[in-house]
This record gives structure tokens, sequence and C-alpha cells, in this order.
């Protein structure tokens, strides 16, 4: 079995441009460290007061194809229009099951944000205990499969969970940066209308700040992490 560190991300997006501004500077950072990910977005942004749906799709892809990432879009309700559903929850299963991932990424279930966010975080997180039970008869077809960890990521700061202590990740390196930045401008229908690439890089500033580096991007888990040993569990973000 590969190791974590070698096996893509999974990443899971409502609408084109969510991951990049949610967590485009962890996914760029990978990237520089030579680790792929996959991203499922599940809707083209039907709704938007900004951009077609064809545009947007365009943009996510060629987005992602700068992270270095592969894409593919599935069917749900569409955009706006999300609903908690068992069948939705068993075709994210078996995304999960297909690509078996060790680390999977999905929005916060925060309420107060765009309503597509939160319900898919939570589809995600059922789709993610669902795809290890072995006796699912919708999903016999397919091997169980386990992930690692499931990490939630906020696209606005709204969206923060206020009772989960956030791990953070560097990506001070200036090439991520200017990395993480190039595919977010890739989304122009959107970064036209208003300047989410500012108000996402100054966050990372915020939370660099806070940690003494530059740059930081926040992720929640959804479960307690465990390390084998405290030589794995990194260094704390207060500098005392």
């Amino acid at each position: 079995m590969k190791s974590p560190e070698t096996q893509p991300l999974l990443v899971f997006g409502p609408h084109p441009d969510d991951i990049e501004f949610g967590c485009g500077g962890i996914i760029a950072r990978e990237a520089h460290a030579g680790r792929k990910a996959h991203f499922v977005l599940c809707s083209r942004g039907e709704a938007a007061s900004h951009g077609t749906p064809e545009e947007r799709t365009l943009e996510a892809t060629e987005s992602a194809g700068l992270l270095g990432a592969t894409i593919e879009f599935v069917e749900l309700d569409g955009d706006a229009h999300l609903e908690l559903r068992v069948a939705h929850t068993i075709k994210l299963a078996e995304i999960i099951r297909r690509l078996r991932p060790a680390t999977v990424l999905a929005p916060t279930d925060v309420e107060n944000q765009h309503p597509d966010h939160a319900r898919l975080g939570k589809l995600v997180r059922d789709a993610a205990r669902i795809a290890r039970y072995g006796g699912f008869k919708e999903l016999r077809e397919q091997k169980a499969h386990a992930i690692e960890q499931l990490f939630f990521y906020a696209i606005s700061p709204d969206a923060e969970p206020g009772d989960i202590t956030p791990i953070l990740i560097d990506i001070s390196l200036p090439e991520v940066v200017s990395l993480w930045t190039q595919a977010m401008n890739k989304h122009a229908t959107q970064t036209s209308a208003r300047n989410y690439v500012e108000m996402q890089l100054t966050r990372a500033r915020l939370l660099g700040a806070r940690a003494g580096i530059d740059y930081a991007c926040a992720l929640f888990p959804n479960d307690p992490l465990l390390f084998e040993s405290l030589a794995h569990a990194g260094k704390g973000a207060r500098r005392f």
C-alpha cells in the first residue's frame, strides 16, 4: 500500500474556484513537494452572478492543470440546489473507493456560508464513513476503503469552525505563493467582480503572522490527529 505521502489528495469543491480560494495554497505546497491532487467539483457554478457554466468549467480545468491536479465534475443537484441525500453520499463514496486516497479535503459544515458549502462538507463526511463499510450493498462492486484523515477547509473567515483548533500549513515559499496566486487568478469571472485573491492572501498572511512565518493556510481536522511519536507532531504556532 502506498504511504499517505505518495497517495494523491482527494479534494471536493462545491463550485469552480472554491478549492483554489479555500485551500489552494495547500494544494500548491503539496504540488511543489511532488504530491498530486484530484479535484471533484459538484457543480459548474450555474447560479453565479458572474460567468457562465462553460466559462467557469474552463477556468476550473485550467487552474487545476496549473496546480498539477486532475479534475472531474459530478452532477448532483446543481449550483445553489444541493440537498443532503443518501444517493449523493453513495456517489461520493464511490469516488473515494475508486481513488482510494489517504487524505480527503472538503469545505467546512459551518452553516453561515453558501448552503452548498456546508452541505457538501456533511455529504463528504458521511461518504468517507460509508466508503469503509464492506457490507454496503450499493457499493459491493468496489473494495471498501478507509481514508487516513478528513480535513475541512474554510472558503471564507465566516466558515471557520469556532470549536476546532486548526492545523496550519506553512506555504511561505515564494514559488508556492506565486503558484497559488496564479491558480486563483485563473478564475477571472470571479476575481473581476471582487478582489478574492487579496482577501485570501491577507488571510494567509494573518495566519502566518500568528505562527511567526510569512504565509499559512488552515485546515480543520474532522477527527483527533494520531501521531506515532511526538517527533512527528510538528511545532506549535504560538510564539512564546
